[in-house]
């Protein structure tokens, strides 16, 4: 009867343990005076967590389930408590890994950013894939090693491995202002593939007609069934 017992709470802990999820964030292109650390509130406990700009950050563990994840610029001990202008997005509970890309935004006064979330599970981004993002109102296109990249404005789209291994690849990018057939270009380089990492790119700026500037950032784990 003990057994039973000691069985009938271990299940209700074994799911909860499973319902957990991991996060990295990013601050793309912070203001000067841009905070270095927010509070993330997840519907069950605050964390402090970093708001890097060159790289990802460590990688969070964060409540799973149906969600709403906040950044505040104070810790919290319960939704009540959390300000109605606080950032935030909405997690499903299929999604069991994600990013936080926060942007500068001055007039928020509980947190000055703003956020975006994007699924990044395993199923749906894996290693030596590339997720772009384009956010500017350019259509942009060109070659990646093996692959083609062909992006409509404010679009995203993921791109199988460039290459087959650890190995540099050429990058020939162009974009096309609206109204305007021509391509014009933006780089013409080589990068190097790391078949352990996915990478996030982003197609920034471009207003006015400037020639968009392009950010990449790996995403590098070292799972605990075999270290890489």
């Amino acid at each position: 009867m003990r057994k039973l017992l000691f069985l009938a709470l271990l299940v209700p802990l074994l799911a909860s343990a499973q319902e957990k999820r991991t996060c990295r964030i990013l601050f793309l292109n912070p203001p000067p005076d841009a905070p270095k650390k927010l509070f993330l509130f997840d519907g069950e406990k605050s964390q402090e967590i970093e708001l890097p700009e060159m790289n990802f950050s460590d990688v969070y563990q964060v409540a799973g389930g149906d969600a709403t994840i906040r950044l505040l610029s104070k810790a919290v001990a319960k939704a009540e408590e959390v300000p109605a202008d606080a950032p935030g997005g909405r997690l499903a509970a299929a999604v069991d890994d994600f990013y936080i890309i926060a942007t500068g935004d001055p007039a928020n006064k509980t947190a000055p950013v703003k956020i975006q979330i994007i699924d990044a599970g395993s199923q749906k981004f894996r290693k030596g894939q590339m997720m772009w993002y384009n956010l500017t109102p350019n259509a942009v296109g060109g070659t990646l090693g093996s692959q083609k990249l062909a992006m409509k404005a404010q679009s995203r789209v993921i791109v199988d491995a460039p290459a087959a291994g650890n190995e540099a690849f050429e990058v020939t990018l162009s974009y096309t202002i609206p109204n305007d057939n021509r391509f014009h270009p933006i780089c013409q380089t080589q990068w190097v593939h790391d078949a352990r990492s996915r990478m996030v790119v982003f197609v920034h700026g471009g207003a006015d007609n400037t020639t968009p500037q392009i950010s990449g950032f790996k995403d590098f784990r070292i799972t605990p069934e075999k270290a890489e």
